[in-house]
């Protein structure tokens, strides 16, 4: 865990390290659990009589809770705190692992991986919330960094001691896994401390805000700045897609196409808090920019490869990429997140992020279906290219303050 700093302007010294159970915790153990049923649940449904088309749907089912229940989330955030909504979102993930497990009929389980991606969307928006309230704005981009690269080393984790148990007792037994660390997330953030409210200036009537002034008033930022963040979504996402799909175009084995995309990840998982050193320190458009620009040469160099170095070297400076813009969304989305109503502007900033996920591994479906392959990488990677050049115009030159 980062070291202790003091706070530029500052005669209170602030540390990541003494928020780091409440603040960090839940992440992990949700990272934990989530990422220990993610492989078993196209198995899981396989088991239940489903079609290789409709168990792969269900993971796609995760993708879509949470896309849909973003703008309810930001209410539940709003109406019970940000603490409230980390202990909700464990309990409602249990509840739907839960029903994964004893059910035998393919609907509910489909109900329960939808309810899994429920949890996802006010789980992030409450942890997110809370984060961009608690830390001084000064360690932002480090503290929202850490956040993301904590659910990442938790859901790199989670397969991990599923398939310890798995063997021995079943695919069942990585649902209780995946239980347990959801639960473990609610119980570690009933410690969470509440956040009181902001003050007002002197002489200022309490703020009403609602979700449709929220994004009324703040239209601006989401139609510039909120749709570079939606292309940013979708070549982060396409990257998931990309990589296997070119491994399986050059007919690599399976584990060559795993080893791939686990040396990319790996890379990644080492670089969230530098990444967020340097967004505090020298501003957003530093991390942003070189990000969005290596990832873009990336892309469009993956259909030149030949092999299994020449993919492997391209997906490593995708992860880099990838790495030093762990936090990026979330920073730039608690940067413009107003102190009253944060978590609806918030909820709505996740919904945009969340489309690009959702329409970016579809576009590359689509055209390698219409075209070919090598289109729709290189399409992503151009996406890249106009991501950059779109936070270069809207991103502010300064650092936070």
């Amino acid at each position: 865990m980062p070291p202790t700093d003091d706070l530029p302007g500052s005669s209170a010294p602030f540390s990541l390290r003494a928020i780091a159970l409440p603040a960090f915790g839940p992440s992990l153990m949700f990272g934990i659990g989530e990422g220990a049923i993610l492989p078993m649940i196209p198995l899981m449904a396989r088991e239940l009589g489903a079609s290789i088309a409709m168990a792969a749907l269900m993971i796609t089912l995760l993708g879509l809770g949470s896309l849909l229940n973003n703008l309810p989330a930001s209410f539940i955030t709003m109406r019970w705190g940000e603490r409230g909504a980390i202990i909700a979102a464990g309990f409602w993930s249990a509840a739907g692992m839960l029903l994964c497990l004893q059910t035998h009929r393919l609907e509910l389980f489909a109900l329960g991986c939808f309810m899994v991606g429920m949890s996802q969307s006010v789980y992030n928006i409450a942890r997110q919330s809370y984060l961009t309230a608690a830390v001084p704005p000064g360690y932002r981009a480090r503290a929202l960094s850490t956040l993301g690269g904590v659910m990442r080393i938790g859901l790199f984790v989670g397969p991990f001691l599923a398939a310890t148990v798995v063997h021995a007792y079943g695919m069942g037994a990585a649902f209780w896994i995946g239980i347990a660390g959801v639960t473990c997330a609610s119980l570690i953030g009933m410690r969470v401390p509440d956040l009181p409210e902001p003050a007002l200036p002197a002489g200022q009537a309490p703020v009403h805000t609602t979700w449709l002034s929220i994004l009324k008033d703040h239209r601006r930022v989401f139609l510039t700045l909120g749709f570079a963040i939606l292309l940013v979504s979708a070549v982060r996402a396409s990257r998931q897609a990309v990589l296997p799909l070119w491994a399986d175009h050059l007919l690599l084995a399976p584990a060559a196409a795993s080893l791939i995309y686990g040396l990319a990840g790996g890379i990644e998982m080492l670089l969230f808090y530098p990444a967020g050193k340097v967004m505090d320190v020298k501003g957003r458009r530093w991390v942003a920019l070189p990000s969005m620009i290596i990832i873009g040469v990336a892309l469009m160099l993956v259909p030149f490869t030949t092999g299994f170095v020449s993919l492997l070297i391209a997906a490593m400076a995708i992860g880099f990429a990838n790495g030093i813009g762990s936090g990026l969304i979330m920073t730039l989305g608690a940067d413009h997140a107003p102190p009253h109503g944060r978590a609806y502007f918030l909820g709505a900033w996740r919904f945009m992020a969340d489309v690009g996920s959702t329409a970016g591994p579809a576009l590359v479906a689509l055209l390698a279906a219409a075209v070919s392959l090598a289109v729709g990488v290189a399409a992503t990677g151009a996406f890249a290219f106009t991501a950059a050049a779109m936070m270069a115009r809207w991103i502010p030159p300064h650092r936070a303050r």
